[in-house]
């Protein structure tokens, strides 16, 4: 496989990216965040239009005549059973993401909306954008990215790669292959480099859950360590069988340790507080998610653009990333799939569990928040990795929900290896929806150091730099407290976070006593 010119320049270019990684990691940083702050000051108006497009184009296609077609022969049957393909496109999709940010991200940007408005409203509107972040607008930038792939290569027999579509429709020459092959290149170095930041961020949180399960401290380097070396040893079993034997039963065990997660929470936390609020949260998203796509925060000041450019930009940008890998895998599993299905299947689903999980997990932060006055805020401005894990140890049998959350972190992670290698071998074998084990576990290689490369506690702070700058420059000062309310929300003096730059990402507690303790008290 390594013959192919376009596998030996992709794997050219991740190597020195790697290795630039390895020697100079601040000259890559400061390298990569020049990058980003030129496009997301110069072309944020288009990614938020992209996106939005993007999402109102499979709303269309979902609900006209042409959602009927399938993807495939008229006869052609789904390979996958529906719980089997949603859980498998969502491990793809997201994952690990979930049980990171779960009750972070909603208190993270609390601690800023609520410098402007009142506590509750504060928590309403934190919900808001996270779900705004994880919602429909990710899910459609997989799903239209899946359906060409899926329609082009299962309706009109095209090979699964990126440029299959490009050379059907504008026919084989010069300018197209060549457009082709850039793109096909984009995708395969677009995947093995992002793949690195989403391992780092679950080998940290399957650190912190280690650590809180057994009462480390101090633990460093080596246990990342080990639980990486751990990593790659698990997926190579899963490389070396089917999807149906492989992904399909990782990611089943996954979402159902993270499902049972979440109705434990639910059943043995403030139940009538949360449902209220996931309800309430619905129907926000519902009211407001189409008119924030196109919110670009351009009449703001640059407190307010640093929080756009270090959470929503950010966001977006990283899904489009990751359309590639993310899009090709959950078409080449949605074969006899119809073009409504696939979309509903695709957008809605993973859309509504999002909202239920931030709205347990986040629900049971601001219940901690707004009635115990507990000091989980605290935690949030420590570390983003530990707040789970300090959640958790509010509840009864704290040892088998941390334990529960390590395995299913753990779980997604080998899914997303898994996912990429798979991908990646289809790409190497120039679209073939079955690569074979030595291709698979010789990508499955390739990742190691791509993924070694961000090991936590750099790769993590180096993310966190960016978002800890916006919040100080949004909390720098209260002086446009009240104009900002007028402005975000004409009606009401809403903030929708919109309201401001919110954004401390952040490092693990020392101590998972407070939230109990003013319980107890309480």
């Amino acid at each position: 496989m390594f013959a192919n010119p376009l596998l030996i320049v992709a794997l050219a270019i991740t190597g020195a990216v790697a290795v630039w990684g390895i020697i100079d990691t601040a000259g890559l940083a400061a390298f990569a965040a020049y990058l980003v702050g030129i496009q997301f000051t110069s072309r944020a108006w288009f990614i938020m239009l992209a996106v939005s497009f993007m999402l109102i184009t499979s709303v269309w296609l979902a609900l006209s005549r042409y959602g009927r077609i399938k993807l495939g022969k008229d006869d052609d049957e789904p390979e996958f059973s529906t719980v089997s393909w949603l859980s498998m496109l969502f491990a793809a999709g997201m994952g690990v993401g979930l049980l990171y940010w779960g009750t972070a991200e909603p208190l993270t940007h609390y601690l800023l909306i609520s410098e402007y408005e009142d506590a509750r409203a504060s928590a309403s509107l934190a919900l808001f954008v996270t779900n705004f972040h994880w919602g429909l607008h990710a899910w459609a930038i997989y799903a239209l990215t899946g359906l060409v792939i899926a329609y082009f290569g299962f309706r009109l027999g095209c090979p699964s790669l990126v440029s299959a579509p490009i050379i059907k429709v504008f026919g084989t020459n010069r300018l197209t292959r060549s457009v082709g092959w850039v793109s096909d290149l984009l995708a395969i170095v677009a995947i093995a480099i992002g793949l690195g930041g989403s391992v780092a961020m679950g080998v940290f949180q399957v650190k912190e859950g280690v650590d809180a399960l057994f009462g480390l401290q101090d633990t460093g380097l080596g246990l990342a360590l080990g639980i990486f070396v751990v990593l790659c040893l698990s997926y190579i079993l899963p490389l070396t069988v089917d999807l149906s034997r492989g992904m399909a039963i990782l990611s089943n065990t996954a979402m159902a340790v993270a499902g049972g997660l979440m109705i434990y929470i639910l059943l043995f936390g403030p139940t009538h507080f949360v449902m209220g609020g996931i309800v309430q949260a619905f129907g926000d998203y519902l009211s407001g998610v189409f008119t924030h796509g196109f919110r670009t925060f351009t009449f703001m000041d640059d407190r307010v653009g640093n929080w756009f450019q270090s959470w929503t930009l950010t966001y977006m940008v990283w899904w489009l990333a990751w359309a590639p890998f993310v899009g090709v895998f959950i078409a080449r599993i949605s074969k006899g799939r119809t073009i409504r299905e696939f979309i509903c299947g695709v957008m809605l689903v993973p859309t509504v569990f999002s909202i239920l999980w931030f709205g347990v997990f986040g629900g049971v932060g601001f219940y901690g928040i707004l009635e115990l006055d507990a000091s989980i805020l605290d935690v949030v401005r420590d570390n983003v990795s530990g707040v789970t894990f300090f959640v958790l140890g509010q509840f009864p049998l704290p040892a088998l929900t941390i334990a529960a959350v390590v395995v299913a972190a753990f779980l997604f992670i080998v899914t997303s290896v898994v996912s990429a290698a798979f991908v990646l071998g289809m790409f190497s074998t120039g679209g073939d929806l079955n690569p074979s084990s030595r291709v698979k576990l010789s990508w499955g290689v390739v990742l190691i150091p791509t993924s070694g490369d961000r090991n936590p506690f750099d790769g993590g702070k180096r993310v966190q730099s960016r978002r800890h700058g916006a919040q100080r420059d949004a909390g720098a000062s209260g002086k446009c407290r009240n104009a900002m309310a007028g402005l975000f929300f004409p009606t009401g003096g809403r903030v929708l976070l919109r309201c401001g730059g919110v954004a401390l990402l952040i490092r693990c507690p020392t101590s998972h006593g407070g939230l109990r303790r003013r319980h107890s008290a309480k």
